[in-house]
């Protein structure tokens, strides 16, 4: 059991981190239940600009590849894409992604430009991350908001660093509950009660419900907190599990009087090495020494819309650099590749998207019921103070 002034302590700490990041607490968690979805929103508000005219065969082949990116850099209005998002959907189209100049340019925005696979068409083109509310900025904003408060690097800091004070808090919760081993403690310590009292019924919430949502709570918190702030987290988990070691893969010098290889070769390189696998997005090389980076699903895979295969390849030969394969992966790498999953419940499919959905509402019960206790002590001990002053005068 903690000793009187350590209990206070934490309690103190407790209540503090709730006032100080008790709004940012409601805002991840509000907007975290949208974006859980964001996918389907955004094609539902956008069916124009992110749905094939009609079914596509999935997966897609390199000649579809060829095809699209030949299509793209013949245009000067488009040209070399930075990233190609392949459809994984029938009905999803390629997005091919640009950085973006001028005063909208920023971390985590992009310009977007969407073709169908089938007839080969532009569909259209938007500036991801750029804030609005149009139908097509929407759901952008919406994940901009979640993770970089619309504030670019400085933001996804203040989240990051959000979701490593809910993890604290959490904790703190959690041994500010512990009650004694003795069978009538435990069974209080469950029990949500009233006895004809509003405030007992909101303590009694606020303590019980919190070691049941803890666990899932405290998931969520820390792996927010290394979706963000990774190189604060990747330490804590090497402590307890082995990491890879983090290289760049690194192209060799181009060979004179040849260019690199397309997309589609890259595609097809990388297909070699994982022949039951979907290639989900090509990442293309933009400067010397720059390699292909090739994402892939295979079967089974916790991530199972774009998978967390990841292969680099030569650019210029098509070469295999290095590979990160999720089913034959370090104890270290296996958590981190659990974390983005667990983070948006699709580790459980629909149905644990559907959970957290539900979850995000969480942290604004919490608050309330925190600040109602906060405020119940509060103006109990001014009323304890002014008994103490009328007595005393």
């Amino acid at each position: 059991m903690l000793s009187g002034r350590l209990r206070t302590f934490f309690v103190k700490l407790h209540l503090y981190i709730g006032l100080v990041f008790g709004v940012l607490f409601i805002l991840m968690g509000l907007t975290g239940t949208a974006i859980s979805w964001r996918d389907e929103i955004d094609k539902w508000l956008n069916p124009d600009l992110l749905q094939a005219v009609s079914a596509t065969r999935i997966p897609v082949g390199a000649a579809t590849v060829e095809s699209v990116t030949a299509k793209l850099m013949a245009d000067p209005h488009f040209g070399k894409p930075n990233l190609l998002m392949l459809p994984t959907d029938e009905h999803d189209v390629f997005v091919a992604y640009y950085p973006i100049k001028g005063p909208e340019a920023g971390p985590g925005r992009f310009r977007q430009v969407m073709i169908d696979p089938i007839t080969l068409a532009v569909k259209g083109e938007r500036l991801w991350g750029v804030p609005g509310l149009s139908r097509q900025a929407l759901m952008p904003t919406v994940f901009h908001l979640h993770r970089y408060l619309l504030s670019g690097d400085t933001g996804k800091t203040i989240t990051g660093v959000t979701g490593m004070m809910l993890f604290i808090s959490v904790l703190l919760g959690v041994v500010l509950w512990w009650p004694k081993f003795k069978w009538r403690s435990l069974k209080q310590s469950v029990r949500i009660t009233h006895g004809g009292s509003w405030s007992r019924f909101i303590y009694t919430s606020h303590r019980a419900g919190g070691i049941f949502v803890a666990p899932v709570l405290g998931t969520i918190a820390f792996s927010g907190w290394y979706l963000n702030l990774p190189k604060w987290v990747t330490p804590i988990i090497a402590s307890v599990a082995t990491l890879s070691p983090q290289i760049k893969p690194v192209s060799d010098p181009a060979p004179e009087g040849t260019h690199a290889i397309t997309p589609a070769q890259a595609m097809t390189a990388a297909q070699k090495q994982f022949p039951d696998a979907a290639v989900t997005r090509i990442s293309l090389p933009r400067k010397p020494g720059d390699a292909y980076e090739v994402r892939l699903r295979q079967e089974g895979e916790v991530r199972a819309d774009t998978g967390a295969t990841r292969l680099w390849l030569d650019a210029y030969t098509g070469r295999p650099l290095a590979v990160r394969d999720p089913r034959n992966a370090a104890s270290g790498d296996t958590i981190i590749n659990w974390l983005f999953p667990l983070h948006t419940g699709e580790a459980f499919g629909s149905w644990g998207r559907a959970f957290i959905t539900v979850f995000g509402l969480v942290p604004l019960a919490f608050a309330v019921t925190g600040v109602l206790i906060w405020w119940k002590r509060r103006s109990g001990h001014r009323r304890h103070l002014e008994r103490e002053r009328l007595r005393q005068a």
